[in-house]
């Protein structure tokens, strides 16, 4: 099965000259060799451009590799722009397979004889089909009442088509990497890795219920987002029960134009919504095409996305979040040496790294950028030229930021679809100056160590013991080792520590007032210690 699959592929790249896709005089010997064994497979597709070559092989090829192709499409920073391009065209649209067989699936993985005993109407012709699952409308009988709902049903047998796939994908990529040094560079196995890890997390759909849950919850209330509930208890690994909506695709621009729809405000709203979910919930949908976007038609004046498959998410932690906000400041401040330094300081390029090399070729990328008024400069591709000179520098490759980057590229040609005078980086620049000053601000330390009082309550009988023994211990050593100018800064260090005390303490007794006064001491004098040190 194996070898016939292995062949099916090569097969299918010569037949679309693939193996052109490197130049002759660089081309491996085992290409040439495949190329010269296999004769009799012409190129037929010759007068067509290598973008489309390779856009009509993965489609040949099947659903694992039209997704690979997806999520190439969104790695400017691999393919030259007009391949990117074209693999942005793929569809992940096949034929759908049986609704007998869907319905069946659905009764087993609900452990119901009947699909009657849950749903009062079934429709076994599916509203979509993709390439991993299919979508089937239902009315749902819940807590007495009746309930329009879309039934997501993983396709049969796909979890073993794709494991074979993937298999062979990852031994090609190992294989590129022994024969063909020059594509290490690329990184073709991480790549693989990373595919292969968003694809077979795409097959859990309780995975995808819950990243809904999760994403709901972040949004209760809002008036930019809504997410449509998810009906946990009648949802399995490869069946999916959800509120069913009835919102214009985002795309259609034409009936949200007709229903009023305020287009800049709705723009705007996308960016609010893509950096809420990055910077204050640090939990992103990572999928957000245009497919997956709808808008409510209610309230056209104040308009309100509707996001539905999630199935993939990004998380950033709090240091890439803090870095990728201070990223974005010093590059639209044409600050390149803090760019450069922010980068090193990271961890994202080697600690090793020649600041002042790197900063210039930052400035030599991206200054013509700025030739153009900032209502035409593209966030996206801005990340996009950073990660790509980034690259020449060593940069390792960061899952979290790939997503973040594909994420972008959509919410702003989203954005610029809707309204095309959008300047995404004046409706972002706001929102990033104020939460980079939440998070590093005197403010920021105070609630910080707020947030700590429990611990510190709850470790206090242990203190006075501590505090005792140590100073006991250090006495000495402070009076004979310790110089004079070095002592005020512990000293202060250990008034800090009192007034932490006190802080807990007073918490405890629910003394908010006198809570706060010893936190602010405590804090000021860190600081000051901290000062001294420095």
């Amino acid at each position: 099965m194996a070898i016939a699959r292995l062949y099916q592929i090569t097969h299918t790249l010569l037949s679309f000259g693939l193996d052109e896709f490197i130049p002759e005089q660089k081309r491996p010997w085992f290409a040439r060799t495949a190329r010269n064994s296999l004769f009799w497979i012409r190129n037929n597709h010759a007068d067509k451009p290598i973008g489309v070559r390779l856009r009509l092989a993965l489609q040949a090829l099947g659903p694992v590799w039209i997704k690979f192709g997806q999520m190439l499409s969104t790695r400017r920073d691999l393919l030259p722009q007009d391949v990117a391009e074209e693999l942005a065209v793929l569809q992940d649209k096949v034929a759908p397979f049986d609704g007998v067989r869907a319905q069946a699936l659905i009764e087993q993985a609900l452990q119901i004889n009947d699909i009657n005993e849950l749903f009062s109407e079934f429709d076994q012709v599916p509203l979509a089909s993709a390439s991993i699952a299919q979508v089937h409308t239902a009315t749902l009988v819940h807590n007495g009442s009746e309930k329009d709902v879309v039934i997501k049903v993983i396709r049969p047998d796909i979890e073993q088509q794709i494991t074979a796939d993937l298999a062979l994908m990852t031994q090609f990529a190992r294989l590129l990497v022994k024969l063909f040094k020059p594509s290490r560079r690329l990184r073709p196995v991480e790549v693989v890795k990373e595919y292969k890890k968003t694809l077979l997390d795409e097959l859990d759909l309780m995975r995808e219920a819950a990243n809904a849950i999760q994403l709901k919850r972040n949004f209760t209330d809002s008036e930019s987002l809504y997410i449509p509930e998810v009906y946990s208890d009648h949802s399995r690994k490869n069946v999916l029960v959800m509120e069913r909506i009835y919102g214009i695709p985002v795309s259609d621009t034409e009936a949200l134009l007709k229903q009023g729809t305020n287009m800049k405000l709705l723009a705007e709203r996308g960016v609010e919504v893509f950096f809420t979910q990055v910077f204050r919930d640090s939990f992103f949908h990572a999928d957000m095409h245009p497919g997956n976007i709808f808008v409510s038609r209610n309230t056209p004046h104040n308009p309100q996305y509707i996001g539905i498959d999630c199935g993939i998410v990004g998380t950033l932690n709090k240091e890439d979040k803090r870095y990728l906000a201070e990223n974005f400041i010093a590059f639209f401040n044409r600050d390149y040496r803090q760019v450069a330094q922010l980068h090193v300081d990271s961890g994202w390029v080697p600690a090793d790294t020649c600041v002042e090399e790197f900063e210039f070729a930052i400035r030599t990328v991206c200054e013509p950028i700025f030739n153009k008024p900032l209502a035409e400069i593209s966030f996206g591709h801005v990340l996009v030229n950073l990660f790509n000179t980034a690259r020449r520098f060593n940069m390792e490759v960061q899952p979290q930021l790939v997503l973040l980057q594909k994420t972008l590229l959509y919410v702003e040609g989203l954005g610029r679809q809707l309204y095309p005078q959008l300047d995404l980086w004046q409706t972002a620049k706001p929102f990033l100056e104020q939460w980079v000053k939440e998070q590093i601000g005197p403010w920021s330390l105070l609630k910080q160590m707020y947030a700590n009082l429990p611990f510190w309550a709850e470790k206090m009988p242990e203190i006075p013991d501590l505090i005792y023994h140590n100073l006991k211990r250090s006495n000495q050593q402070l009076v004979n080792i310790t110089p004079k100018k070095e002592t005020k800064p512990i000293l202060l260090g250990m008034l800090a520590c009192a007034s932490l005390i006190c802080a807990s303490l007073t918490y405890l007794a629910q003394d908010w007032l006198a809570s706060g006064l010893s936190l602010s001491v405590s804090a000021i004098l860190f600081i000051s210690a901290w000062r001294k040190i420095g």
